[in-house]
C-alpha cells in the first residue's frame, strides 16, 4: 500500500501561493500529498468567487503530480457553536472518505492552521506546522484571543511533532513544547535565480532604477516606509493584492504619485518577470507581535533573484545573520538605504552571493528538513520517479 501525507493548511490550493504550497510540491516528490482546503459551505461563493469554481469541480481531484486536492463542503454558519461542531464533523468525515478512496496508508497529518484535523486519521503521525502567532493575530482576524489561545494550546498538546516557522514562534511555544523544531520559510531559489532572463512585463512603465515591494499590501505593512521611499523621488513599484480596508486614503495618495505604480495581484508564475524589473527589494513590516513571529517569504525571494533587500527590523531578519540583508529600524534610515543602493549599480559578484545565500534556504532544503523530522523513507511515488528520470 502506498503512503500519503494529509496536509491541512489555512488556505485553499488556488489561493495565495504561500509556504505550504511550496512544501507540498517538494514533499510530493517523496510521497503523495492530500491537500485539504479549509471547509466551505454552499453559501461561501457569496463572498468568495474562488469558492464558486471549487464547488463546480469534483471534491477530490489531482491538481499537480502526486498532489490531490480535497474541498470539504459543510453547513453554513460555522461561527456558531452548534453549527461549528457539525461542520467540523463533516470536514473530518470528508477527509477520511478521501483517504479510503485513495487506498493509501497515511504516514503523517500536517496541520498548518488551527483547524481540528490533527487526529483525523488516528493511526497517522500528528504534525502541527505553525505559520503565525495566531493569538497575536486575533485583532487582524476579528477573533477572540482567548478562544484562539485555547485552540492553539490544543494543537500544541495534541501534536506528536511541532514545527514553528520563526525563532520567535518557537520560543513562545517552548513553555508548552520544549521539543518544538524551527523550520523557517524558504524560497524557490532555482526558479528565481533566472529572473534576469524572464520576459519583461508589459505593464511596468516606471523608469529604472526601481525599488519594489512584492506581496500583500495590508495592515502588516509599514506604509510610512513606502512613503519615505517615494519621498526621495525614487521609482516605487508595488506588486500584489491590496487589502480593501487598509489605510485607504493614505494608500490612494501614495499610488497617485507619478513615481509610484501598483500593478495589482499577479500569479506566482509571473514573479520572476516582476523581480527582473526591480533593482532593490523591500520588506517594510510594521513592528507588532504578529509580525515579530513571522518569517517573510519576500526577503529570500529578492535575494534569490540577485536583488539587494532592505528590510525592517524583525527577529527573522536578524536570524538570517547576513550583511546581504540591510536591516533598518526607522523610516528615514530605510529610505536612505534604498536610495543609496539604487544609486550604486549592482555588481555581478554581489548578485551571485545573494543567489548563493538564497539557495541555502530553498524550499527543497526546507522539505528535506521536514522529511527528516517526519521520518519519511526514500520511497518515491510513481509520478515523482518519472519526473526525476525526465
Amino acid at each position: 500500500m502506498s503512503e500519503l501525507i494529509v496536509m491541512a493548511p489555512g488556505n485553499a490550493w488556488d489561493g495565495n501561493r504561500l509556504g505550504q504550497h511550496h512544501l507540498a510540491a517538494h514533499l510530493s516528490e517523496r510521497v503523495r500529498v492530500l491537500w485539504v482546503d479549509p471547509p466551505i459551505s454552499y453559501l461561501t461563493p457569496l463572498n468568495d468567487a474562488g469558492a464558486t469554481r471549487a464547488l463546480r469541480e469534483e471534491r477530490l481531484r489531482e491538481v499537480a503530480p502526486d498532489i490531490i486536492r480535497l474541498t470539504p463542503v459543510t453547513v453554513p454558519g460555522v461561527t456558531r457553536p452548534v453549527l461549528r461542531e457539525v461542520a467540523r464533523a463533516q470536514a473530518r468525515r470528508a477527509v477520511r472518505r478521501a483517504v479510503t478512496a485513495l487506498g493509501a496508508r497515511v504516514h503523517s497529518t500536517i496541520v498548518a492552521s488551527l483547524n481540528d484535523m490533527l487526529d483525523v486519521v488516528p493511526s497517522a503521525q500528528r504534525v502541527f506546522f505553525g505559520t503565525d502567532d495566531y493569538v497575536a493575530g486575533a485583532s487582524l482576524m476579528g477573533t477572540d484571543p482567548r478562544w484562539l489561545e485555547r485552540i492553539e494550546r490544543r494543537q500544541l498538546e495534541k501534536a506528536d511533532v511541532v514545527v514553528a516557522i520563526s525563532p520567535t514562534l518557537r520560543d513562545r511555544w517552548s513553555a508548552t513544547r520544549p521539543d518544538a523544531h524551527l523550520v523557517p520559510n524558504g524560497c524557490m531559489a532555482e526558479q528565481l535565480a533566472r529572473a534576469d532572463h524572464a520576459p519583461w512585463p508589459d505593464d511596468v512603465v516606471l523608469p529604472r532604477p526601481i525599488a519594489g515591494f512584492v506581496g500583500h499590501v495590508s495592515e502588516r505593512i509599514d506604509l510610512g516606509m513606502l512613503e519615505a521611499v517615494a519621498d526621495t523621488g525614487s521609482s516605487l513599484l508595488l506588486v500584489g493584492p491590496r487589502s480593501p480596508t487598509f489605510e485607504i486614503a493614505k494608500l490612494d495618495a501614495l499610488l497617485a504619485r507619478p513615481n509610484v505604480q501598483w500593478v495589482g495581484p499577479k500569479p506566482f508564475e509571473a514573479l520572476p518577470s516582476y523581480l527582473r524589473t526591480i533593482d532593490v527589494g523591500l520588506t517594510p513590516y510594521r513592528q507588532s507581535a504578529f509580525n515579530h513571529a513571522s518569517f517573510p517569504l519576500k526577503t529570500l525571494e529578492y535575494l534569490a533573484a540577485g536583488r539587494p533587500a532592505v528590510v525592517s527590523d524583525l527577529p527573522a531578519h536578524r536570524w538570517l545573520d547576513t550583511p546581504l540583508v540591510r536591516i533598518e529600524g526607522t523610516r528615514e534610515a530605510f529610505a536612505d538605504r534604498v536610495r543609496a543602493l539604487l544609486a550604486d549599480p549592482a555588481r555581478t559578484d554581489d548578485a551571485a552571493a545573494r543567489r548563493a545565500f538564497a539557495a541555502g534556504h530553498s524550499w527543497s532544503a526546507r522539505a528535506e528538513e521536514v522529511a527528516r523530522l517526519l521520518g519519511l523513507d526514500d520511497a518515491r511515488p510513481a509520478n515523482a520517479m518519472l519526473r526525476r528520470a525526465a
